[in-house]
């Protein structure tokens, strides 16, 4: 009905130019209907480095876990080879990285440096971890958490703006998930204490001005971490992960957790994200087909919760390349053009995010490199806004974003 009442509009317009009518502004001219063909830069079903689909069309993220001591063994000394190479990789396929640094995995050692390893004072635990021995990092060392706040400065120097890397996640714990359900849980020695979560929580807002980092939603659990003692640390400019996404407990377990980390709020600024649950074979079966695992469809779900990407690594062993690229489509970030019209001196754009979450970097509307007076991260999904270029040439509009690989563009739906 609204592009019925546009295109009425428009013609209204024109007819009373015809007639004489001294009007402002006039119906800007445009090409075809742009249709979503494409998913979105930074946004969809992730996919991990390896999976045979990874080229297909419906991804534009690789989630990939990294080894703290594959950059550093020497105290002081950071090579920085791995990351250049999982990097230089991802953006070959024309995709960007999501990337998690874990000391802890279930069944391995841990990937403490070997330098701190060595120190007599030094001690990891060793442990049963769903069902497997597993190391647990000594957190009561001073080593280790000086390392820990160096390596993430030093990191935040070398990739804050590099465009290869969309999102950061980062955390303790199995996984870096920021618990652990299963094995010797102790504050202060198997898992850092809530006085170094604070520091480190508040030296990760500081580092990253530009790169969106995230949590796990795990944080809310006053046993483990700071938050519910110091709400302060809400404040802080982290975004979130979910790792056990639409699983049948998500609304009252999830959900309570979003709720308290102010999720209606903290989307606004950083992404929304996670990956789908394997707490059952069921889940991961049925987590895309049309109702989900439990009454409630995936892009309800990615609408609910301001979703901008979702690891779904394992969906191609049940889902269509249709299904997965659908669900991509209906994940973060879509911008209609409403109307396009101009005065004698500025183009004037009504744009509309008709998406789940916002675009989380710089992201402008331009015309023969005349950009908009405002970025489109300003826009959330639902909202309609209009952006105004001091140009009024006729050259083709685009959508320009300094994050965006080389090869990477940003879509539009034009109903005007």
């Amino acid at each position: 009905m609204k592009k019925k009442i546009l295109i009425f509009l428009g013609i209204s317009l024109l007819f009373m130019a015809y007639i004489g009518c001294d009007l402002n502004f006039k119906k800007h001219q445009t090409n075809s209907m742009s249709n979503f063909a494409n998913v979105q830069p930074m946004t969809g079903i992730v996919v991990w480095e390896g999976n045979p689909n990874i080229n297909s069309d419906a991804h534009t993220l690789e989630f990939s876990y990294m080894l703290f001591n594959d950059i550093v063994s020497e105290k002081g000394i950071y090579d920085w080879t791995v990351v250049e190479n999982k990097l230089d990789a991802i953006a070959s396929r024309n995709h960007q990285a999501i990337l998690r640094f874990r000391f802890t995995y279930v069944g391995k050692h841990t990937t403490v440096p070997k330098y701190i390893k060595d120190l007599s004072d030094y001690n990891e635990t060793k442990g049963i971890s769903e069902g497997k021995e597993t190391w647990f990092p000594d957190w009561s060392n001073k080593e280790l958490k000086d390392f820990t706040l160096d390596f993430y400065e030093k990191f935040a120097e070398r990739y804050d703006n590099d465009n290869r890397l969309a999102f950061l996640q980062v955390g303790f714990g199995l996984w870096g998930e920021y618990h652990i359900y299963d094995g010797p849980f102790k504050l202060g020695k198997t898992f850092p204490s809530k006085e170094f979560q604070t520091t480190f929580l508040n030296k990760m807002d500081s580092l990253f001005k530009n790169l969106k980092w995230s949590i796990s939603i795990d944080v809310e659990d006053e046993n483990v971490t700071p938050f519910r003692e110091n709400p302060s640390l809400l404040n802080l400019s982290f975004g979130l992960f979910d790792d056990s996404f639409m699983s049948k407990e998500h609304a009252t377990i999830n959900e309570q957790r979003f709720n308290f980390l102010e999720l209606n709020s903290r989307y606004k600024n950083a992404p929304i994200g996670g990956e789908f649950n394997y707490y059952t074979n069921y889940d991961q079966q049925n987590i895309l087909s049309p109702n989900g695992p439990h009454g409630e469809s995936y892009e309800s779900f990615a609408k609910r919760f301001h979703v901008s990407y979702m690891i779904g690594n394992d969906q191609y062993k049940y889902q269509t390349l249709e299904r997965i690229k659908e669900a991509s489509l209906n994940t973060g970030y879509k911008f209609e053009i409403l109307k396009f019209e101009k005065s004698d001196t500025a183009s004037l754009l009504t744009v509309k995010n008709i998406g789940t979450a916002p675009i989380y970097y710089d992201a402008y509307l331009s015309i023969n490199s005349n950009k908009s007076l405002r970025s489109l991260k300003t826009l959330m999904p639902g909202q309609e806004g209009v952006f105004t270029i001091n140009y009024t040439g006729n050259e083709p509009l685009k959508i320009v974003c300094a994050r965006l690989l080389k090869n990477q563009t940003i879509d539009f739906k034009k109903s005007y």
